[in-house]
């Protein structure tokens, strides 16, 4: 196992410790631990991770800590004081998720990330449609070594495979970013108009909420779900808005905004803490839920 997994493992078990947990709690670790173990592309496996709402908090942790092993020059001296620091901040984020979820279900969860991967693979022509579910794992999507008894045609051809893979991947991710990026200026800036008082058109409100409708949609079925959260988040009060069942005070339009910057953070991957965001958008989400649009709900 290379050092950046074994120091991922090691900073989740030292949180675990600092925990009181249940026989299920325990179990979902192990399995959490045997995940980064097994992963073939463990950078990738966490921005999958992150993309999911149970556990998109603690993801963002981690990833903190994957890119201080991977793009920084180590400090062998300071190391031991790092990891403590590491494994410290680990403590909040892992208890939250663990109270989110139990073996079941953290299982489902590593199932879709897995079947998400499989998804593009597929289209790209990386495997064939029969391949069985259960050989499925992460161990496939990256290859560790080349048997002998293949030809250098054959070597050639995946080679050129999966480089065309990674290009269309990187290319619908760029377009991806750029279509659910477009609106956010613009609503951020009519929040902030009314924030200070003035009224918003029922034009405008209606063209913003059909964008973030429709740009939730979209992350939902690429498998977004935070993202897809946070657009139906904003479809719905900007809607509340526009037939005044939502007044836009402070607390209604900060609320908002942080839909936004959970949106703008996790898009563009952003090294952040945005715990306090997220929880304050989904909370205002959970508050509007029952509040209805005339006309529509």
């Amino acid at each position: 196992m290379d050092f950046v997994k074994q120091y991922i493992i090691q900073c989740i078990s030292a949180a675990a410790n600092n925990l009181r947990l249940s026989t299920e709690k325990i179990e979902v670790v192990a399995l959490l631990r045997e995940a980064i173990a097994n992963s073939a592309n463990i950078g990738r496996d966490i921005i999958q991770m992150k993309k999911i709402t149970v556990l998109s908090t603690f993801a963002i942790r981690l990833n903190e800590i994957y890119n201080y092993l991977t793009t920084n020059q180590l400090d062998i001296a300071r190391l031991s004081d790092k990891f403590k620091e590491h494994s410290q901040y680990l403590i909040k984020d892992l208890s939250s998720m663990l109270d989110m979820l139990n073996p079941q279900t953290f299982q489902a969860t590593l199932e879709r990330i897995s079947e998400s991967k499989t998804t593009v693979l597929k289209s790209h022509g990386g495997f064939s449609e029969d391949i069985s579910k259960e050989k499925l794992t992460s161990k496939t999507f990256e290859i560790t070594s080349v048997k002998a008894e293949k030809s250098e045609t054959e070597i050639e051809k995946e080679k050129i495979i999966f480089e065309e893979d990674k290009e269309e991947e990187d290319s619908f991710f760029q377009n991806y970013e750029s279509e659910i990026l477009k609106p956010i200026k613009p609503i951020d800036n009519l929040l902030k108009m009314l924030s200070t008082g003035e009224q918003a058109s029922p034009d405008d409100l209606n063209k913003f909420a059909l964008q973030m409708k429709n740009n939730g949609e979209f992350s939902a079925k690429v498998g977004f779900d935070i993202i897809a959260n946070m657009h139906q988040v904003l479809a719905k009060s900007l809607l509340l808005i526009k037939v005044r069942e939502l007044m836009p005070g402070h607390d209604v339009i900060e609320a908002m905004r942080a839909c936004l910057i959970v949106i703008v953070a996790v898009v563009r991957g952003k090294e952040l803490d945005i715990t306090n965001y997220l929880n304050r958008a989904e909370a205002f989400g959970r508050e509007i839920q029952s509040l209805k649009i005339k006309g529509v709900d």
